[in-house]
């Protein structure tokens, strides 16, 4: 248990210390974060040789406790969360003397991690809630550290995020009014196909996908990650919609009533479809070099949620290798790619995209990192996007779907054609620079190291598949 608690309760208490003493913030971050790495391997290890592990806090019964659990898929989604805190922090603390990012950074990340770890863990609605409420205003805040140019996406991220937390609280409340208890365990296999529970579901469903960006309900997104500092789009895309994600996988496969399961396939296969074309689209249309890499975020959630579509209606664990490969590998691709377009941007004053021209050749490992992780969000072999899309082309072919094979296949060249549209202009013949061009190395490399762990997924794929696949 206190590997659990203490990958929750060291980034809270490291918060709670900083507004007591800012000057000591900076190191005080830096020496939690290095500490908490170790703590998720040890766990993931323990976790894997010792089997599910789970805990009711405060020892109170079941009906009062707050239930956590501890499973192959919670302690890799803690792992990945903990190591790319670390490696955005490292990625802050290499620019601050040029650029640096106000104080509450430190605090406000340390928030952030300590309320994605404690939703990742949490099998109570209510304290899922919770956490997901904490995510939210936190990400927000992080939003607004660009200025007086963020309050207004800033603003429309509070703004659709209070919506969609009062959508899931309405869906708790008729939960908890019809069966009294909201241990999702203890409820498992209880809900009935009635209309009440459809109600529930329906606000709950709406809800997550709002704070998750799925289509078409991310008109927030673009904006607030485009105009957030690249650190904070890093976090708020590689972590932060993955949250809401990880409750709508636990709503629909442990607590809905099999008769719902057509419908919510349905439904979350043709939201799936919308995001990979709709979503690759704008990002080939936009003239803006983030918003790129946010729309991008738009149509690569797509994948993960035509995978769990297709978990309801099959069932077939090749389904639950797909959705958990694809969000662990765009974690890391998408960390990468913010944080190399961010370097790009501050460099060489790179907005729009064809102010890229020549980027190969005037910040040749910044663009390294872009292409590597944009080679991944693809699906080139051998990388983490890979192992996803091949696990659901798989599934896809055993359960005979050939126009979602189509589709598949439009939705990657649609990736293809955005990432391409950025390399090939790198590739261009660059500008004249200053004779005292020189851009600064280690933070292209922290951006660069994201995008190399998501190839290295290729290494440990036999694993990675074989723990993913348990946990149907």
């Amino acid at each position: 248990m206190w590997p659990a608690v203490l990958l929750v309760t060291l980034p809270l208490a490291a918060a709670l210390l900083m507004l007591l003493w800012p000057r000591r913030a900076r190191v005080l971050h830096f020496a939690v974060a290095v500490g908490l790495l170790p703590l998720a391997v040890s766990f993931l290890l323990q976790v894997t040789v010792s089997g599910e592990q789970q805990w009711f806090l405060g020892n109170w019964g079941p009906l009062l406790a707050i239930r956590w659990q501890a499973d192959g898929l919670t302690t890799l989604l803690l792992l990945v969360s903990v190591t790319l805190h670390l490696l955005v922090s490292a990625y802050v603390g290499s620019i601050q003397r040029r650029n640096p990012l106000p104080a509450a950074f430190w605090p406000l990340s340390n928030l952030l991690l300590a309320s994605l770890q404690a939703l990742w863990l949490s099998r109570d609605l209510f304290n899922l809630y919770v956490c997901l409420e904490l995510l939210g205003m936190v990400a927000v805040a992080l939003v607004t550290l660009s200025g007086d140019k963020a309050l207004r996406p800033a603003l429309d991220y509070l703004l659709y995020s209070l919506f969609a937390s009062l959508c899931y609280l309405l869906g708790v409340a008729l939960i908890y009014a019809g069966y009294g208890v909201l241990d999702i365990p203890m409820l498992a296999g209880q809900l009935e196909a009635n209309w009440l529970n459809a109600v529930a579901l329906t606000l709950m469903t709406l809800g997550l996908m709002l704070k998750a960006a799925c289509w078409p309900l991310h008109l927030w997104l673009p904006a607030a990650h485009a105009s957030a500092p690249a650190p904070v789009s890093a976090l708020l895309s590689a972590l932060v919609v993955k949250g809401p994600l990880f409750i709508l996988y636990l709503l629909w496969t442990t607590l809905a009533p099999a008769a719902f399961l057509p419908a919510a396939a349905y439904l979350l296969a043709s939201a799936a479809l919308g995001a990979m074309l709709f979503g690759g689209i704008a990002a080939i249309r936009t003239p803006y070099s983030k918003s790129l890499v946010a729309y991008s975020t738009v149509a690569q959630l797509g994948y993960a949620t035509l995978a769990l579509a297709f978990i309801l209606r099959f069932n077939l664990p090749e389904f639950v290798a797909a959705m958990w490969l694809f969000v662990l590998s765009h974690a890391l691709a998408k960390a990468a790619c913010f944080l190399a377009i961010g370097e790009l941007q501050h460099t060489l004053g790179a907005r729009q995209v064809e102010q890229l021209k020549g980027a190969s050749q005037t910040m040749p490992l910044a663009m390294f990192a872009f292409a590597v992780a944009g080679g991944s969000l693809i699906g080139l072999p051998p990388s983490g996007g890979f192992l996803a899309k091949w696990a659901l082309l798989l599934g896809l072919w055993q359960s005979q779907q050939f126009f979602w094979l189509l589709a598949l296949v439009v939705a990657t060249l649609l990736s293809a054609a955005y990432v391409f549209r950025v390399v090939v202009l790198a590739f261009d013949r660059a500008a004249p620079t200053a004779p005292d061009f020189s851009p600064q190395r280690l933070p292209q490399y922290l951006a660069l190291l994201p995008a190399l762990l998501v190839w290295v997924m290729a290494v440990f794929s036999l694993p990675l598949l074989t723990l993913l696949k348990q946990e149907l």
